[in-house]
């Protein structure tokens, strides 16, 4: 029986392009000269180096230990020495450098100890600290730490969980290819999710552009021991996206300001999956992961990274670009963003690299005025009023844009793709909510300091009346000079008055 499947509102079809990158195997990449690790690869706290300047390590191993709740470990991608902890660029939109561990392949990528884990006869707190460790996190966007979203919480159970494998951007084909050529481990390290979730049903949803894909988790699906459906959809972008992929596959829909798990339903991407699979039954951190090289460069293809490879040694594998480079994208053309330098290196939010040219992707024309032609409403696929998040971000009245749910902004791009006047929409919606975001962490950092203000004018009047006790205390202990009519009340008051006094009064020189 064939599952009946939901539309959401909007969304777009642009010109696909996964061609150029799909007719060939994932390659094992070469070992780069030098690897750069950062150490801020996942949602939440960056991780914490616990590796010195001159220590070797060896593949595998621990170079960064998780800081915090929100936090994964960092591993070294291969064998070498820890030549510098500092500085570099990394792939921000901000062109910003951070903190990297730098390492010097030795060319020997001598592997630390491995241990498989039996995860049937294993507590789900062990397995979700064993991800944690093994620095398991997200690789289809936000990159949130995996062992989180695992935790079912009070509910005990997420009744769905739901293995992403639309992957409806343009140009990008690393999903793809991972299904192609490894649908079994995807089919594994679903079981261990579906164990910790406690989930009743397990559902992998594929666009109906990848047939290979669709046939070959179909095939490996008859050998799973649980109940497993492989479900083609139909292509609209962002169908990937997750709350859309939620409203196609199950007809609920995420609140505003909701998670998925308010509707019964845990998402996770194909890659997110299989290094599930990898680290609990192989004992493989996350050190590398599948990125798309493709746009204007020979010989477009997927290759298996290691994290840590700077981005120019993915286009010089790739052949190099054919026609005079324009700028390079993380990502796709939808939801990526603009590389300042191909030094950056491949991280785990990497999924693709996009290499420019005129020819690929002309320039934009100049924006010229909003014509209120609501096309961008009617492809918002979270049903949002675009125009208007536009013009509040224009004129920086923050407060009603957050009132027309500005937060629920995927940044898909479809306002922007559609738009006849060439509005750079999303951009006034990031800019919008980096405003709001920054205003917020003013304001805490501000009732940060108030509180520490006040917590110190209360200990500053607690020490006064301690003070004013003691002096008290030591006057009651003398011979009243007033026959005894003074009560220790007033001996009180007038020891504060005497403790006011001699803070008042300056110290004499």
């Amino acid at each position: 029986m064939s599952r009946t499947l939901y539309t959401f509102h909007g969304g777009v079809h642009p010109p696909e392009h996964k061609q150029e990158s799909s007719v060939r195997p994932i390659i094992k990449s070469a070992l780069p000269q030098q690897l750069f690790v950062p150490v801020r690869q996942h949602m939440g706290e960056p991780a914490q180096p616990c590796v010195a300047v001159g220590e070797r390590v060896r593949k595998g191993q621990v170079i960064a230990k998780p800081d915090g709740y929100v936090s994964v470990a960092v591993h070294a991608p291969t064998s070498g020495t820890v030549t510098a902890i500092a500085a570099h660029p990394v792939p921000h939109p901000s062109g910003l450098n951070d903190t990297c561990i730098h390492i010097q392949p030795d060319g020997l990528d001598e592997w630390v100890e491995r241990h498989a884990t039996d995860w049937r006869d294993t507590p789900p707190s062990t397995l979700r600290n064993i991800l944690r460790d093994m620095g398991i996190a997200g690789l289809g966007g936000a990159v949130f730490p995996t062992w989180i979203k695992l935790n079912p919480g009070r509910a005990a159970k997420v009744p769905l969980l739901l293995i992403n494998g639309g992957e409806c951007e343009p140009w990008i084909t690393c999903d793809d290819l991972t299904m192609r050529e490894h649908a079994d481990g995807i089919v594994q390290g679903a079981a261990i999710m579906r164990h910790l979730l406690g989930a009743e049903q397990v559902v992998i949803a594929i666009e109906d552009n990848k047939p290979d894909a669709i046939s070959a988790m179909r095939k490996a699906a008859t050998q799973a021991d649980y109940p497993l459906e492989i479900v083609g959809i139909p292509t609209l972008y962002p169908s990937g996206g997750a709350k859309q992929l939620i409203k196609v596959i199950t007809g609920r829909e995420v609140p505003s300001g909701g998670r998925s798990t308010d509707v019964g339903v845990a998402t996770f991407n194909v890659g997110t999956t299989l290094a599930v699979h990898r680290a609990i039954h192989l004992g493989e951190p996350m050190i590398s992961r599948v990125v798309t090289v493709t746009g204007n460069v020979h010989t477009p293809q997927n290759y298996d990274v290691l994290l840590g490879t700077p981005m120019h040694d993915l286009v010089a594998w790739a052949g190099g670009h054919v026609d005079p480079v324009s700028g390079y994208i993380m990502g796709g053309p939808m939801m990526g963003f603009d590389l300042h330098t191909v030094d950056a290196p491949v991280v785990k939010a990497t999924n693709c690299v996009l290499v420019k040219s005129d020819a690929l992707f002309p320039p934009a024309p100049s924006a010229q005025e909003c014509i209120r032609c609501t096309r961008c409403a009617d492809a918002c696929p979270a049903e949002l009023q675009p125009q208007a998040l536009y013009w509040f971000a224009r004129s920086k009245h923050f407060d009603k844009a957050q009132d027309h749910h500005l937060f629920d902004c995927i940044e898909c791009g479809c306002c922007s793709y559609v738009c006849p006047s060439h509005i750079p929409l999303v951009h006034y919606y990031r800019y919008a909510k980096s405003e709001i975001s920054a205003a917020r962490q003013a304001e805490q950092a501000a009732d940060h300091a108030r509180e520490r203000h006040e917590t110190r004018l209360a200990r500053m009047e607690r020490e006064e009346q301690e003070r004013a006790a003691r002096l008290a205390q030591r006057a009651a202990a003398k011979p009243a000079n007033d026959g005894g009519n003074s009560s220790p009340s007033d001996a009180v008051q007038a020891a504060m008055q005497r403790a006011r006094a001699q803070q008042q009064t300056p110290n004499a020189e």
